[in-house]
């Protein structure tokens, strides 16, 4: 199976991304509402990120209901996660050291929680 090219997107695209991988399919409109109020923008810049994706060949039209057209995802989340986070590593030079320490500290990652993970990639190698 051919890889799929990597796609690097914005922030706010990730966002919108985010919605439509929960959604399955969806239109600008419904993309827009899921936004949080206060951080809502308008329907034109919404509009914008929908384009900009489709460029990207990260989203495609589906269908058409009345005057709203419906948008699918064409790419899966886990890749687009995995490269991200394999471009921050690359800062630290690919360790994940740093910042390990750094969610420890944080208390955003505990010691159970990489215990947790150590059995499942014990599990895994079974």
């Amino acid at each position: 199976m051919a890889r799929q090219p990597v796609i690097h997107l914005s922030q706010f695209e990730l966002e919108i991304m985010e919605i439509l991988w929960k959604l399955g399919e969806a239109s600008v409109r419904e993309v827009q509402d899921a936004i949080q109020e206060r951080r809502r923008p308008a329907y034109t810049t919404v509009q914008t990120i929908f384009s900009r994706l489709e460029e990207k060949n990260a989203i495609r039209r589906t269908r058409k209901i009345g005057n709203a057209l419906l948008f699918e995802p064409l790419i899966a989340r886990e890749p687009v996660y995995r490269r991200i986070i394999d471009d921050f590593l690359g800062l630290f030079g690919g360790s994940a050291k740093p910042l390990v320490a750094r969610l420890l500290e944080t208390g955003q990652l505990t010691l159970e929680d990489l215990k947790a993970l150590e059995e499942q990639e014990k599990g895994k190698r079974r």
